[in-house]
């Protein structure tokens, strides 16, 4: 077995022995908070590391605008531990995904031995389980090069880790600055409750059954102070779409989506309050119209702001 040392104060280390040299290894935290290390092959078919807490905290650098936190993800209805800016917009990217059922911040630490017979490890940033059972592992840095020759050795160690069991990682690429404000927007609706009252999801998809401007839409439905809410929440569940590629404003076309209407997926009971985003930095007059009807709909952000460090 590849030790890692003690499991931590107050804690019980709980290991499941293995063989010397028999390739990755990882630990994590199980549901009563204890410490386990496993193999990796074992662990990665009877562990669902979408409901594991983080095994180590993220770090909080001083003097850095972002700090940790949490993001409210719409697929699950829970809270994801965000250890960086650059995290949450993937997060975004990733709760958005139709085919994503799960999602977790740093769940587990894999360990491996280098040429040398030196022991290294790595802790992903994200873990997202997709509907077929396969699973990615991803770090989420800020430009190409973050966290230096350490970093990139180790995401060859992950990616080959993953690649024996079937799964993906991949360092996430940052998005083009317009498609993370358009998201950021959108995300700010992502909660059930914007879809309004009973009856308005269904008056917004018929308004915009054929591709017509954003706010001509809403106003053909009702109140835009009261539509635009559910336009956007329909967006973001991609029961509507537009161009996220271009900057969002009164005029953008919206259309029909790629899914149909089948709720917002997140059953009642597991519903919390959301920690999510506002908007900004979007036409003035759809942003007056928004601002007045999101007043109670749009979460407190300040929990999802998260640093830099990777």
């Amino acid at each position: 077995m590849i030790n890692v040392g003690a499991a931590g104060p107050g804690s019980r280390a709980k290991r499941v022995k293995t063989e010397r040299g028999s390739g990755f290894e990882v630990v994590f935290l199980d549901p009563v908070g204890q410490t386990v290390q496993q193999r990796w092959a074992d662990a990665a078919l009877a562990v669902a590391f979408e409901d594991l807490p983080p095994v180590s905290a993220f770090p909080a650098v001083p003097g850095r605008r972002w700090g940790p936190g949490l993001w409210w993800s719409a697929t699950t209805g829970r809270h994801v531990s965000a250890g960086s800016n650059a995290m949450r917009t993937q997060l975004m990217v990733l709760d958005r995904d139709p085919d994503v059922t799960g999602l977790a911040g740093r769940p587990v630490r894999l360990l491996w031995h280098n040429p040398h017979g030196q022991v290294r490890s790595w802790v992903p940033q994200l873990f997202a389980r997709y509907a077929d059972g396969a699973a990615l592992l991803a770090d989420c840095p800020s430009h190409s090069d973050a966290g230096g020759e350490r970093a990139m050795k180790a995401a060859e160690a992950v990616a080959e880790a993953c690649a024996h069991i079937g799964w993906t990682y991949r360092r996430l690429p940052p998005l083009d600055d317009i498609l993370a404000a358009n998201l950021k927007w959108l995300a700010g609706y992502r909660h059930p409750r914007n879809a309004g009252c009973p009856g308005l999801t269904a008056a917004v998809l018929e308004a915009f059954s054929r591709p017509r401007p954003l706010l001509e839409g809403a106003q053909a439905t009702g109140d835009p102070i009261e539509v635009l809410p559910a336009v956007f929440h329909a967006m973001w569940h991609r029961h509507l779409t537009t161009d996220l590629d271009t900057p969002l404003h009164e005029r953008a076309m919206v259309g029909p989506g790629s899914l149909p209407n089948a709720g917002t997926g997140v059953p009642a009971g597991r519903l919390q309050e959301d920690a999510g985003e506002g908007e900004d930095d979007y036409d003035e007059e759809t942003r007056d119209i928004a601002e007045d009807a999101d007043t109670d709909a749009r979460g407190d952000d300040a929990g999802a702001r998260c640093g830099e460090a990777v």
